[in-house]
């Protein structure tokens, strides 16, 4: 059975340019720059040096902490540099720069083929720790850490995220057509980690030959494949929980709150590749795409390869003026197309002739609060964010705010409701960051 949650919209989805286009593989070249710092958590720590030779899935960064995640090295090749490059979110990273030798070596002990079921559950979450995997849906959270809740929070179920409701991106459905297998596997290693007993795949009903695919591999298996009618944000995690279980995940809660975890099909099939083959996550699907891109398509990319060189494929035209990284509703503008492919990249927007506009007064129509899937009042939150007054902010639960931009897509005032809402949780953060430091 499928429930509904509250809120949404529904955008054009724009996803037949690309839907239809199969994976195509771009072989690294170039120097290659891995961010140390591509997810949620502490970045990881440099164990190379310039001048050293590395090899395809070498461990080149270690993690910090149980809230992080290694990197390694995409390819063979040669350290030309560890210093900075522009980072996704307007700041500076720290980043390995590999010049690949063209030879694309494998490191000793990867890509080699072993029995997953043969591993225990605790195996099976070293793996994915020494993989350095993170959740590839967007939020890039560590996910031996999600596949690690804490006593007294059993998990009972666990959810497969194929939903890609954010318009414009197609790298997950392809990715089901074409490697449901492995997609699967991973699935099934992922429950086993948690010893869940019910299981769902939701995939959105714009997938169906999705549907058809992944239902085929399952089979007689007790895995639920659950068509969900589409709407915007149903690939969020706690609108996801609803719609599935018709379960609320509390408020200032995680979803293992309510004995769910969720992962997103792309996540599952790197937990597979990691334990059948033991091949590190060095590597995602991007979907490149928008009225700028004269050859659009979904790209198998190696982690660190500039932007340039897909941009180059791509082949974008004169009069493009807009690149986000990411989709229309929670993609981030950038500045500059002088970045690399990340562990989170799943999709480079570029248009052309995007509109600029500037927001006018709130009107109080209501819209937002009619469309906020998490229940919040948006509207007075940007009036909050406006006049600087975030500990009010905080008293109307702006934590839960998913930033997932449904407020600012509905906004007849135009105005840039979860970008004010993104500036007062930044700033929260950095408020308790303070506190914490004067304590110590």
């Amino acid at each position: 059975m499928v429930y509904k949650f509250n809120g949404g919209v529904h955008p054009l989805s724009h996803k037949d340019r690309t839907r239809g286009l199969a994976i195509e593989v771009l072989a690294p070249h170039g120097v290659l720059a891995v961010p140390v710092s591509q997810h949620i958590g502490a970045p990881a720590k440099p164990i190379v040096a310039k001048g050293d030779v590395v090899l395809r899935g070498q461990k080149i960064g270690d993690a910090q902490g149980a809230v992080s995640a290694p990197i390694h090295a995409p390819t063979s090749g040669t350290v030309v540099d560890i210093a900075t490059i522009n980072g996704q979110f307007g700041r500076p990273v720290l980043a390995i720069h590999i010049e690949a030798d063209g030879l694309d070596a494998w490191a000793e002990g990867c890509n080699i083929e072993r029995d997953p079921d043969a591993l225990s559950p605790k195996e099976l979450l070293d793996i994915v720790r020494e993989a350095g995997i993170v959740g590839m849906g967007g939020a890039t959270f560590p996910t031996a850490f999600k596949l690690t809740p804490p006593p007294g929070k059993p998990i009972d179920a666990v959810l497969l995220n194929g939903i890609e409701c954010e318009p414009y991106l197609t790298g997950d459905h392809r990715l089901m057509l074409e490697q449901g297998e492995q997609v699967l596997g991973g699935f099934r290693l992922i429950r086993r980690i948690l010893g869940a007993k019910i299981a769902i795949i939701g995939i959105e009903a714009n997938k169906m030959d999705a549907v058809a695919a992944m239902r085929k591999i399952v089979g007689s298996e007790d895995i639920e494949v659950a068509v969900l009618p589409v709407k915007y944000p149903q690939g969020a995690e706690k609108q996801l929980i609803k719609a599935l279980l018709n379960r609320e995940v509390p408020s200032g809660g995680l979803p293992m709150d309510c004995g769910v975890v969720v992962q997103n099909c792309a996540t599952a099939a790197a937990v597979w590749q990691a334990a059948a083959k033991n091949i590190p996550m060095i590597e995602r699907i991007t979907t490149i795409t928008g009225d700028a891109v004269r050859r659009p398509g979904n790209y198998r990319v190696r982690i660190g390869t500039p932007f340039e060189q897909l941009l180059a494929s791509s082949r974008i035209t004169s009069e493009a003026n807009k690149l986000v990284l990411g989709g229309p509703m929670m993609g981030l503008a950038q500045q500059t197309s002088e970045l690399v492919v990340t562990k989170g990249t799943g999709g480079i927007l570029i248009l052309e002739h995007a509109e600029a506009f500037e927001g006018g007064p709130c009107i109080r129509c209501g819209r937002c609060v009619e469309g906020c899937p998490s229940g919040l009042v948006p509207s007075a939150l940007s009036v909050l964010g406006e006049n600087l007054k975030f500990d009010e902010a905080a008293d109307f639960n702006v934590a839960d705010c998913i930033e997932c931009g449904v407020c600012t897509f509905v906004c007849p005032s135009r105005r840039p409701i979860v970008h004010y809402i993104r500036f007062i949780k930044d700033e929260l953060r950095r408020q308790a960051a303070r506190e914490r430091e004067a304590a110590v």
